[in-house]
């Protein structure tokens, strides 16, 4: 089995479409990588992942929007497609096997939210704990 990770910023929002009588969740994740060419000029280099995500739950389509920062893991798939002009176009397509929701653009934290399947549907959103003043002398150190 190959596994592939990806983490990046979706490029539409999510598209949810029933085929044979199954759920499908469609989207696209974007992973831009700064480079220097050999001159010295620093360059992106963009790679689009379209992803295909296979589940009855659909709850988290809805925070799937453009913009936002996912983590998807899957099965990887390349397709090959007739284009326009008569050659063969190439994709890259993730059967995902989990998504997790990592914030906006815009948004400095994640938010961590957790969606997997089979049967694995959980958030792994931790509320810190405060941290108690220290109440004894500074000196008292064991060193």
């Amino acid at each position: 089995m190959i596994k592939l990770q990806v983490i990046g910023n979706l490029g539409k929002d999510c598209i949810t479409n029933t085929v044979n009588g199954k759920t499908v969740m469609n989207f696209n994740v974007a992973h831009t990588e700064k480079f220097r060419d050999n001159q010295g000029v620093q360059k992106d280099k963009t790679i689009w992942v379209e992803c295909a995500y296979w589940s009855d739950r659909t709850g988290v389509a809805p925070y799937l929007r453009k913009g936002t920062q996912v983590y998807v893991e899957g099965t990887p798939e390349v397709r090959t497609y007739p284009k326009n002009d008569g050659t063969t176009g190439v994709s890259l397509t993730l059967r995902v096997q989990s998504v997790q929701l990592r914030g906006s653009r815009g948004d400095g934290g994640a938010s961590g939210e957790s969606y997997g399947s089979p049967g694995n549907y959980s958030s792994s959103n931790q509320s810190a704990q405060p941290v108690s003043e220290i109440s004894e002398p500074v000196d008292d150190l064991p060193f």
